[in-house]
C-alpha cells in the first residue's frame, strides 16, 4: 500500500510539473519577437493580410483563452495544426516521433547495460589499469559536446579515414526507422558515448560504496561465494542510486537527438524542432517542448519506482 501511495503521489507531482511547464512554454512562445503571420506570408504582406492571418491563427483572442484552447487540445490529443502547411500536428509529426523514439530506445538499450558493466567492473578493479583507463576515457568523453563527438566519428568512420558506415541516415518518408540500420550506427554511437561516461562513473562510485559496506563484508565472512555477494547483495543496492542518473540521461536523449539528428540528417523531432523555430511555427514548437518535458517526467517516475523495487532497504520501508 505504501508503494502504491508513493506512485500516486509521484504521478500527481508529475502532472503538476507538466502543468507548470505548459504555462512556461506557452508564455515564452508568446513572448517571442517574431511574428508568425509575417513569417508565413513573407515580407511583402500587406497590413490587411497580416491582420486577417492573425485572426485566422487565433492571435486576436486573449492570451488566457489561447492557452486554455491549446491546453484543451493537448489533453484531447489534438494539439492543433502546423502554421506552415495547415496539416494536423499529429499527422505532421507522427513518423518523426516514431523515428526519434526508435533512435532513443536503441541508444538506451546499448548504453545503459554497457554503462552498468563498465562501472561495475571498474569498481571491482579499483585503482587497477582498467579502472584508471576508463576513468580517463569517460572524463574526456563527458567533457566533449555531442556535435564534436559526432564530427569525429564521421571523419574516422564515414569520410576521411575510412568509409565503414554512411555519414547520413536515409529514411524515406513513410518508411520504418529501421529501414536503414547501417545509417543509424553513427547516431546511436554518438548518443551512447554521451550517456556512458555519466552513468558508468556514478555506477562505479555507488558500487565501491556498497562493496565497502558492513553487510557485504558480513556476507563474505559467512563464506558466501563472491559471485553471490556481487549479484545478490552488492548489485541491487548499487544500482538504485544509478537509476536516477540513468533516468536523467535517457530523458537527455530526447533533447540530445536535436543535435544528433541535425548532424546526421535524421528525420525526427530534432529536425522538426529546428525547422519549427526557424519558421516561427509555434504549435509545433509548443508540442515538441511538452513532449520532451513529458519524457523527462515519465522517466523520472519510472526511476523512482525502480529505485524502490531494486533497493531492499527502501522496499521494506514502504511495505
Amino acid at each position: 500500500m505504501g508503494l502504491l501511495k508513493f506512485v500516486l503521489w509521484r504521478v500527481a507531482f508529475g502532472i503538476l510539473t507538466l502543468f507548470v511547464v505548459s504555462v512556461v512554454v506557452f508564455a515564452l512562445t508568446q513572448a517571442l519577437p517574431s511574428d508568425p503571420a509575417r513569417a508565413i506570408l513573407g515580407r511583402d504582406a500587406t497590413p490587411a493580410s497580416l491582420a486577417a492571418k492573425r485572426v485566422e491563427l487565433g492571435f486576436d483572442k486573449p492570451a488566457v483563452e489561447q492557452y486554455t484552447d491549446w491546453l484543451g487540445g493537448l489533453l484531447t490529443g489534438d494539439p492543433g495544426r502546423s502554421f506552415v502547411n495547415g496539416e494536423p500536428i499529429m499527422d505532421f509529426l507522427g513518423d518523426r516521433i516514431k523515428n526519434s523514439l526508435f533512435l532513443m530506445v536503441v541508444a538506451a538499450v546499448v548504453s545503459i547495460p554497457l554503462s552498468i558493466v563498465v562501472g561495475s567492473y571498474a569498481a571491482l578493479r579499483r585503482d587497477k589499469t582498467f579502472d584508471s583507463s576508463t576513468s580517463v576515457v569517460t572524463l574526456v568523453l563527458a567533457s566533449m559536446p555531442d556535435f564534436v563527438i559526432g564530427a569525429l566519428l564521421i571523419v574516422l568512420f564515414a569520410t576521411n579515414v575510412a568509409h565503414v558506415v554512411p555519414a547520413t541516415v536515409r529514411i524515406r518518408p513513410g518508411s520504418a526507422p529501421w529501414s536503414d540500420l547501417k545509417g543509424i550506427i553513427l547516431p546511436v554511437a554518438v548518443l551512447t558515448l554521451a550517456v556512458v561516461p555519466y552513468v558508468a562513473r556514478v555506477m562505479r562510485a555507488s558500487m565501491i560504496e556498497v562493496l565497502e559496506s558492513d553487510y557485504v563484508e558480513m556476507a563474505r565472512l559467512k563464506g558466501v561465494p563472491e559471485r553471490t555477494v556481487l549479484w545478490r547483495h552488492a548489485m541491487p543496492n548499487a544500482i538504485g542510486p544509478t537509476l536516477q542518473v540513468i533516468a536523467l540521461n535517457v530523458a537527455y536523449l530526447a533533447g540530445g537527438v536535436i543535435v544528433v539528428e541535425s548532424l546526421f540528417n535524421y528525420t525526427g523531432i530534432g529536425l522538426a524542432l529546428r525547422d519549427a523555430v526557424r519558421e516561427v511555427n509555434l504549435p509545433v514548437v509548443q508540442f515538441l517542448a511538452m513532449l520532451i518535458a513529458a519524457i523527462y517526467v515519465v522517466t523520472n517516475l519510472l526511476a523512482d519506482v525502480g529505485t524502490i523495487l531494486v533497493t531492499p532497504r527502501l522496499r521494506t520501508r514502504l511495505t
